[in-house]
């Protein structure tokens, strides 16, 4: 089993994309990249913690390869758009990945590459160290099948998750 770290807006819309790929065995919620300790989802929307909404994907690379974890990630999120995601606004909701070791390092290094191929225009999405990644509240965790006709998962997240259902239709689950 293979985790990253990867921020890029909310991190309902990332949960929601990635639990609907075959090979994705867990995904959590949680916040990355700051200083403050044990942050609260009220703390880091402030934007004064430092820390990004981020999720940690642990998936098979038997099942699903790492470049479609991370073709996926920028299939999902608008990586040019800095330090926001649409009406989503502040360095919480920055595209940043966070590698776990040198080899992390190099595959995201090759996604940003391949991501550039496919977007227009410059990819402002960073690659920040590693630092302590904290759990979300329980209420975040999975939160788009537990809220599906909450007006956010309607307007923001359902159209994040059918671009990667789309692109990656060979990795839906069924």
């Amino acid at each position: 089993m293979t985790t990253y770290v990867l921020a890029g807006g909310c991190f309902w819309c990332l949960d929601a994309a990635y639990r609907a790929l075959e090979g994705v065995s867990e995904v959590e919620s949680g916040y990355v990249g700051g200083t403050a300790v044990a942050p609260t989802y009220e703390q880091v929307c402030t934007g004064t913690t430092g820390h990004a909404e981020a999720v940690r994907v642990t998936f098979d690379p038997d099942v699903i390869p790492a470049d479609v974890i991370l073709d996926a990630f920028f299939t999902m999120h608008d990586p040019r758009q800095l330090n926001r995601q649409g009406n989503d606004v502040g360095t919480q909701y920055r595209s940043a990945m966070f590698p776990a070791d040198d080899e992390q390092r190099a595959e995201f290094a090759r996604a940003l590459e391949r991501a550039s191929e496919f977007w227009d225009g410059g990819i402002v999405t960073t690659t920040e160290p590693l630092t302590t990644f904290y759990p979300a509240e329980e209420y975040h965790q999975d939160f788009f099948a537990k809220n599906p006709g909450q007006g956010y998962c309607l307007a923001v997240a359902v159209p994040k998750v059918n671009k990667v259902r789309a692109r990656f239709a060979e990795y839906v689950k069924a």
